[in-house]
């Protein structure tokens, strides 16, 4: 039977895919979730994304949105009752998502798969990414989120990504100097929505009961 809901195709781990499931949450909305399974993509979601990377949003109107960015604004411009989409400061956040999404994420991949990037070492490579962390320490130090007393699209964009740097190793991130970004890190790990985004689901298959996240 036909879901009447948008379609997100999601793989749990993924941060990009993390985010746009917390922009679901932050919105109030539901949407039929489709885990995959990367090994095995769904060919239904092939069809209409073909590059193959989620997350991947299909309205019920048969329109996809395919950047996780854009998911995240799209589900807040639906309803926002915690005010993520502050028009006064989105400026600042996009400019902060750009970094997170180009520069920083370019220097994650390397931590984290240093092994496949031997031009130089890990350590080196964690010393590159702490160049993002040093910006959003020092904006931490103003505040308790990114750019104010609230949570805003920044910080709910940018989270996942840090998320993912710290458990390259986890002893030595707790160890560098930025205790107000570890405390912040800390805060969203324990986020009851955060909590709700990473619920485990079996990879969808064609013929399977409808999932509804959040359920």
């Amino acid at each position: 039977m036909p879901s009447s809901l948008h379609c997100l195709y999601s793989f749990r781990r993924c941060p990009y895919a993390m985010r746009a499931r917390l922009g679901i949450l932050f919105a109030e909305l539901q949407v039929e979730l489709r885990e995959i399974t990367l090994k095995n993509k769904p060919a239904e979601m092939l069809a209409i994304s073909p590059k193959g990377t989620v997350p991947v949003l299909q309205l019920v109107d048969g329109a996809v949105i395919e950047e996780s960015r854009e998911i995240m604004v799209w589900a807040l411009e639906q309803q926002d009752p915690q005010g993520l989409l502050d028009a006064t400061i989105l400026h600042q956040a996009n400019a902060l998502l750009e970094q997170n999404d180009n520069e920083f994420k370019h220097w994650l991949d390397r931590y984290k798969y240093a092994d496949r990037h031997l031009e130089m070492t890990q350590t080196e490579y964690r010393q590159r990414g702490e160049a993002f962390l040093q910006v959003l320490e020092k904006l931490l130090t103003k505040n308790p989120y990114l750019l104010g007393d609230n949570a805003t699209l920044a910080d709910i964009g940018i989270m996942p990504f840090v998320r993912q740097f710290a458990h390259v190793d986890r002893d030595v991130f707790y160890s560098l100097p930025y205790p107000n970004l570890q405390l912040w890190l800390q805060h969203w790990l324990e986020h009851s929505y955060f909590l709700q985004a990473m619920t485990k689901f079996q990879p969808w298959q064609e013929g399977d009961d409808v999932v509804i996240f959040p359920c």
